[in-house]
């Protein structure tokens, strides 16, 4: 075994460039693997994990109190394990000293029970009139998380911030004392239940059937399943996955195809040595072991790096994900490594072992007459043809060189094809992001929005860098008819807000009451139509997927004391998942007299942006004009540096198959290249041929790669948005144009050319005594 060492180690020291371009091509893969493995695993982990220790509800429903009773919905449960009824109050903080929006507000004796057992993580419980708990992550998550904080609403008690507790179901957003909710006028039960089998959403469903059969008609007013929170939950965190899982995919094959084409070039170039080493009395089996080790040195060392690295950069992205869980430190389970460490080896170890093997089965006599025999090539023939065409010698003579190693060239050509498939699949990710952003938070160079009031929920004081809220002068028709007089108006929206809590949970959703122009400046409607009526509204396709509805359904909606029931007709392009847009028709349901709260206006090409906003100051100088939005998102601005990122390091890998390919060529043709500098070749002209031969490569692997990548595109977006709770619209899907796709077919060539560049110019510059004395 030390004989087998001392040999591999030797070759590993002899051929130092294959053994780095191995490494970092291992390193690069490693990492990359290990981001997406990471992330798969992180993405339920924390989920599953406080679900079950809290033993969180499979299902929580709220049940209409005017309808049903405390006895009623308890008998319905059967022998089904459950928790409560609790009753539930909804109060708005718009005039609280603190601002915590519309809380949904349960009446429970303690945190604890068979179902949905909080977890109290600052403070203590409330046990007395007056005091109240919130729910929030453990760490402090979004919101005030101070104790002695006051909660108030209009013509209801002043409660004091006594603790701070964890719901994973997300049952409510505070909890009094059972004697307490009843101060706050509660208009609603809520039960939470534990399933036997609740896996999928059809169970799910079935065991609400079960414990809603027999009561009154209409007394379930909203429902909220553990799938549903799940999903939501996890969402931001999966858009990763599918994303980061191909390019892992692609970096393993390109691995595999790199480092069987720098073993196989190994065992070509070295048939001397095999010679030697058999020679000296190596076996067959020892021989193929100094190979396999020669490999795996460097495969091991990139391992760990890669390992190193992949944790390095994917924690953070995880560790923002997962903060509603209340995770403080991140750490990927013991198999996201393992798997990394033990199977990258094996894979490197696996690709090189064909050349291996031919290595063993090789005659000691072949092997050192083969080192020693110089070898026409099998692109002789295809080069004296193309040597009658008009293209210069160097030309005709680098398209030839492929030919000759066939098994290396079509090896260097696979990872050229994965090198344009990964850039055509990135840059089309990039598009579908940038345009997806541009769609759903839209900057506009001809359009103003103006701020007229605050809308209602908000506290007294908006960002305090805006300073004090606007209030208009005119009346809500005034302002629109003043907006719709001044020169170069185009089109005017009238848009009213409106926070409320949807039934079933702790959803608050904001609903948009549209007025005016809506076609021209109103959401995009993908599916469905329009409002036309008070009892319908559209929202996003989040909406729905995080809440398992549809076209069609109805929701229930409260604002204060005013709860209504609204058909959702369409589906509109925006990305939230809390936003709801209706006619200005509802507004008089929900909130009898209110204002818009802003306009948006549109004016024509030849209209100055400032003049224009003069002009709405003059004309009402309570309205406040608001600077152009930034339409860039944290998710978006991560996936495009990720996109750039692996783009550049699976590139990068690509260009030194490349360069192993034309070191390899060189190596073995340095007798031609002699032979060709002594009658007169140029060493501009070596470098010419040799890059020629990997750039003709680099043309059929662009013509190759690019379907592949829009291929791979068409399964990685509708994927991404999928987990996102998103919908693949048309501006996710069509990226793709003509000149882009000639664009991206260029870069098998530049993979090709900046990897053959260097090892071709070492190769021009080598002098003929050189190669004579090495021969």
């Amino acid at each position: 075994m030390s004989a087998v060492w001392t040999a591999a180690w030797a070759a590993v020291r002899r051929r130092m460039l294959q053994t780095i371009v191995i490494g970092v091509v291992v390193c690069a893969s490693t990492a990359t693997i290990v981001m997406a493995l990471g992330l798969l695993e992180s993405s339920a982990a924390p989920f599953d994990k406080a679900f079950a220790t809290q033993r969180g509800a499979h299902l929580a429903v709220a049940f209409d109190s005017a309808r049903t009773t405390a006895e009623q919905v308890r008998q319905a449960a059967g022998q089904t394990e459950y928790a409560g009824p609790f009753e539930q109050a909804t109060v708005d903080t718009s005039t609280s000293p603190v601002f915590m929006g519309t809380l949904t507000v349960a009446g429970r004796a303690d945190p604890g029970g068979q179902v949905d057992r909080l977890t109290v993580w600052q403070g203590r419980w409330a046990t007395a009139p007056g005091e109240i708990v919130l729910n929030r992550p453990p760490g402090g998550g979004e919101g005030p998380t101070g104790h002695g904080l006051e909660v108030a609403a209009a013509g209801l008690p002043k409660l004091t911030v006594v603790g701070f507790a964890h719901s994973v179901t997300g049952s409510a957003d505070a909890w009094v004392t059972p004697e307490q909710v009843k101060a706050l006028h509660p208009t609603a039960l809520q039960m939470l239940y534990r399933f036997p089998d609740a896996g999928t959403a059809a169970e799910v469903a079935e065991d609400q059937k079960s414990v809603t059969q027999g009561l009154p008609e209409g007394a379930v007013l909203g429902s909220l399943s553990h799938l549903t929170v799940k999903d939501k939950v996890t969402s931001e965190l999966g858009v990763f996955i599918p994303f980061l899982m191909i390019f892992g995919l692609l970096g393993l094959v390109v691995a595999v195809l790199i480092v069987a084409n720098v073993v196989s070039g190994a065992v070509v170039a070295g048939f001397r040595h095999i010679g030697m080493l058999k020679a000296l009395g190596f076996t067959p089996g020892q021989v193929m072991a100094v190979y396999l080790v020669m490999v795996s040195i460097p495969a091991v060392a990139g391992c760990v790096l890669g390992t190193v690295a992949g944790n390095f950069f994917a924690k953070p992205i995880v560790q923002d994900a997962v903060e509603g869980f209340g995770v403080t430190e991140m750490s990927f389970a013991p198999w996201v490594n393992a798997v990394a460490l033990l199977g990258m080896p094996a894979l490197v170890i696996s690709a090189a072992l064909v050349p291996a093997l031919r290595a063993r089965r090789l005659p000691a006599a072949r092997a050192i007459s083969a080192g020693t025999t110089t070898h026409t090539g099998r692109a002789l023939r295809i080069q004296r043809w193309l040597t009658g065409t008009p293209l210069p010698r160097s030309v005709s003579l680098g398209l030839g060189v492929p030919f000759a190693r066939a098994g290396r060239s079509a090896l260097t050509l696979a990872s050229v094809v994965l090198g344009v498939m990964t850039v055509t699949l990135a840059a089309g990710v990039m598009m579908s992001v940038t345009g997806y952003n541009n769609a759903v938070r839209p900057s506009y160079a001809d359009r103003v929005e103006v701020l007229a009031g605050r809308p209602q929920g908000l506290p007294p004081m908006m960002n305090p860098a805006m300073g004090e809220p606007p209030n208009a002068t005119l009346s809500d028709a005034d302002d629109e008819k003043m907006l719709r007089s001044l020169p170069g108006t185009a089109a005017v929206l009238a848009i009213s807000e409106l926070e409320t809590e949807v039934a079933g949970g702790t959803q608050n959703a904001t609903i948009f009451f549209y007025r005016g122009d809506i076609g021209a400046l109103g959401p995009r409607v993908l599916t469905g139509h329009w409002p036309d009526g008070p009892g319908q509204v559209v929202v996003p396709s989040r909406f729905l997927n995080q809440r398992g509805l549809a076209v069609g359904d109805t929701i229930t909606v409260q604002a204060k004391e005013n709860r209504t029931a609204l058909k959702i007709v369409g589906v509109v392009l925006t990305n939230n998942d809390d936003q709801i847009f209706a006619d200005w028709s509802a507004l008089s349901v929900l909130a009898p007299g209110t204002r818009a709260h802003s306009y948006q206006a549109r004016f024509t090409n030849s209209t100055d942006r400032a003049t224009y906003t003069a002009a709405i100051a003059k004309g009402d100088s309570g309205l406040r004009v608001m600077p152009p939005r930034d339409g860039s998102s944290s998710t978006g601005v991560i996936i495009v540096s990720a996109s750039i990122t692996l783009t550049l390091v699976l590139g990068a890998v690509a260009a030194l198959g490349v360069f192993n390919t034309v070191v390899l060529n060189a190596r073995e043709r340095r007798r031609d290249l002699g032979m060709l500098k002594s009658i007169g070749m140029t060493p501009r002209q070596v470098t010419a041929m040799l890059v020629t031969s990997m750039g003709a490569l680099g043309v059929v692997g662009g013509l190759a790669g690019v379907p592949l990548g829009v291929a791979a595109h068409q399964l990685v977006v509708p994927a991404m948005a999928h987990a996102g709770q998103a919908d693949a619209v048309d501006v996710l899907m069509e990226v793709y144009h003509a000149p882009a796709l000639a664009l991206l077919a260029l870069a098998g060539v530049v993979i090709a050319v900046l990897g053959a560049l260097v090892p071709a110019r070492g190769a021009a510059r080598l002098s003929i005594a050189t190669v004579l004395h090495n021969e």
